[in-house]
């Protein structure tokens, strides 16, 4: 951020980007809101202090940008951004601006590959915008987090995300909502229940407790059956 700051101009610039996915229309109660401001004044304030964060000011909402809110169909809970230099895009779980995959993902392929694809091959680009553009809204419970450092900021984003279940609840039936670890469950109170909710440890606990394969409870097979059922449609993982 720069040593000036123009809120105004931060929020006109994040509903702009907003618009040709259609998400401005549903998010713009709460860019325009004071506790959007406290958010913005809030990571400032750390910047000024030397606790850079991630991913950048720009990248923020790019999940938003890259999933059309008219094919919205699935939402991945995730927990945080990667913490890492240049890793976190602003989408959940991808590396478009990485060349070397982390361990989440890796899993996440894997998974994929074994339970969807038996085995055949699944696509390993790192840049999931193109789960995104099929109407997957890949989303941490914190859009940011401090570089190097995890859980630092679910507190700053929790009016954002109690602002975005309510309004999904109120106005969305009849999603999928994969919920990836104890945190990303937290939020499934939130969510009606004429939505489909599925479950799964965060595959980083697989890195954590040193497993060779992530458990996914089916959760990606699931979601197609639930989509093919219902809708008549999938998502090409």
């Amino acid at each position: 951020m720069s040593n000036k700051l123009d809120i105004e101009d931060i929020k006109e610039k994040v509903a702009e980007k907003l618009k040709p996915s259609g998400w401005d229309r549903i998010l713009r109660g709460f860019i325009y809101s004071k506790e959007f401001d406290d958010i913005i004044i809030t990571l400032a304030k750390q910047s000024k202090d030397g606790k850079r964060f991630t991913p950048v000011l720009k990248n923020w909402f790019r999940a938003f940008e890259e999933c059309p809110y008219e094919d919205l169909k699935v939402i991945i809970v995730g927990q945080d951004p990667y913490p890492g230099l240049n890793h976190a895009d602003g989408i959940a779980f991808s590396l478009s601006n990485s060349d070397t995959i982390q361990p989440s993902l890796e899993y996440m392929f894997k998974a994929i590959n074994d339970t969807v694809y038996d085995g055949m091959g699944v696509c390993t680009d790192m840049n999931l915008k193109r789960w995104s553009n099929q109407g997957v809204l890949l989303l941490n419970t914190a859009l940011t987090t401090v570089i190097g450092k995890v859980g630092q900021h679910h507190i700053v984003w929790q009016p954002f995300m109690a602002y975005l279940f309510d309004w999904l609840t109120w106005n969305n039936n009849g999603l999928v909502y994969i919920y990836l670890g104890k945190k990303a469950e937290e939020w499934s109170h939130a969510v009606n229940d004429n939505n489909y909710k599925l479950f799964a440890t965060h595959p980083a606990s697989a890195l954590y407790n040193n497993l060779t394969d992530w458990d996914s409870n089916n959760v990606f097979k699931t979601a197609n059956e639930i989509l093919k059922k219902n809708y008549n449609t999938e998502i090409n993982w």
